[in-house]
């Protein structure tokens, strides 16, 4: 149901800024906006007004924007106030907001919230527009802006689209068995579609793994026996000091991490403890975490000062690939070529352009991929492979109306992805992600 309270909040950044946006949406939308600037401007055309209380004091003069309903954001009457971003101008300007009759200040989430229940935006485009300002590299801004702009919505439809047309086809013709409308072909045609559809969605699933290094970044591990350069390396490569380094063995105790920006990924890189034994009680439970990060890794750096030194206590997953780095090769060694991957020396720069160029050959390869197609979320993926069995199901089923019912619950599926069917209990978690005023 819609709301009856009409709803304000700072919608820009953090204050003091150049300029401050101050967003309105609600049944109410219209008389603050008189209240506060003597007359409402013509809608969605900026117009520039002195801001004032009731009582007539000049609060700022500022850009005012009105987009009655439907054709706004929330799909409510709405406006935007752009005035100068001081902290109290901003204030002044909330304060007199809150003291209007019938408006109140809104929650987390609540803009985005009334464009969902009102039809503007489906949860995944909602979900988009959240990563969409969380995104930190050009390769999260790409597959924020797929989703936040329909691509990926207009994917699930299709499918529904085609599930609803097969279900059609089959009730028909489990209603009208005998008559001539409804030919018993038209069956092996759409079992034929559900088919190729069941394996469109297990090859978009698969693109699952792709669609998390890209929001949550390549996880790429240092590991290696202590004094192996590791937390030198940690530092070069986030061009600042993020660990401390001495010549001291087990000077790293913990998980470090950093995130960085490579070829338009997220990478979070790790430097671990040194793995040796110990009955060092501290550097113990370092190295514990160390093995449980490099278990989970995407990619290791394995370090080594000197030939034959290379450590690796746990036994990686085959999918896990190990680049062995050569570390301190300005010092006097006996390194032959074959020893290693790369030859690094943090002190004189040698061999990091090398080390950059074999990182970003674990990167996907998404050259040529004008639109990224994939779910990035788990709750997409649990839903798609909800569907995906729920089809394969009806495949294999041998009574019509089993089948058709498997069908009904693969569509039901698609639909619990885009919020159109039984999401109730997901909103309060999905729209509390956004800041407020959004």
């Amino acid at each position: 149901m819609p709301s009856t309270d009409t709803i304000y909040a700072l919608s820009s950044g953090s204050l003091p800024a150049g300029v401050a946006i101050i967003r309105v949406s609600g049944p109410a939308t219209a008389d603050a906006l008189v209240r506060l600037c003597g007359a409402l401007p013509a809608p969605r055309i900026a117009a520039l007004r002195t801001i004032r209380t009731r009582n007539g004091e000049t609060l700022d003069s500022g850009l005012v924007l009105y987009f009655p309903a439907p054709a706004s954001f929330t799909g409510e009457d709405c406006c935007e106030l752009q005035v100068h971003g001081g902290r109290a101008v901003v204030s002044a300007i909330l304060e007199e907001l809150a003291a209007t009759e019938g408006l109140r200040h809104a929650e987390a989430g609540e803009f985005a919230r009334r464009a969902f229940q009102n039809g503007k935006l489906d949860l995944v485009e909602v979900e988009g527009l959240a990563d969409l300002i969380a995104a930190e590299t050009e390769m999260q801004r790409r597959l924020a802006i797929e989703h936040s702009g329909g691509g990926q919505s207009a994917l699930y439809a299709g499918w529904a689209r085609r599930l609803t047309h097969s279900r059609a086809m089959i009730e028909a013709e489990l209603d009208f068995a005998d008559e001539d409308d409804v030919p018993g072909s038209v069956s092996a045609a759409i079992w034929e579609d559900i088919g190729r559809l069941r394996q469109e969605i297990d090859e978009h699933i698969a693109r699952a793994g792709l669609a998390e290094i890209i929001r949550d970044g390549l996880k790429i591990v240092i590991a290696g026996e202590p004094n192996a350069g590791k937390s030198s390396l940690l530092n070069a490569l986030a061009r600042r000091d993020i660990a401390i380094v001495t010549e001291v063995a087990g000077t790293t105790r913990d998980v470090l991490s950093v995130d960085l920006s490579l070829a338009g990924f997220s990478v979070k890189l790790f430097d671990t403890a040194g793995l040796r034994e110990t009955d060092e009680l501290v550097e113990r439970e370092g190295i514990r975490r160390a093995r449980q990060v490099i278990a989970d890794a995407d990619l290791v750096l394995l370090l080594s000062e000197k030939p034959g030194s290379f450590r690796l206590d746990e036994a990686l997953p085959e999918k896990v690939p190990v680049i062995w780095v050569a570390t301190k090769v300005d010092r006097p060694s006996s390194w032959a070529p074959s020893d290693a991957d790369i030859f690094l020396s943090t002190r004189t720069g040698e061999g990091m352009a090398a080390l950059l160029t074999a990182l970003q050959s674990h990167l996907p390869d998404l050259a040529g991929k004008t639109a990224l197609a994939m779910p990035s979320r788990k709750r997409h993926v649990d839903c798609l492979r909800q569907a995906s069995s729920a089809l394969e199901r009806s495949l294999s089923s041998s009574e019509l109306e089993l089948r058709a019912e498997q069908l009904r619950q693969a569509g039901d599926a698609l639909g619990k992805i885009t919020g159109r069917v039984d999401v109730e209990n997901l909103l309060d978690v999905i729209f509390s992600e956004f800041c407020i005023g959004k």
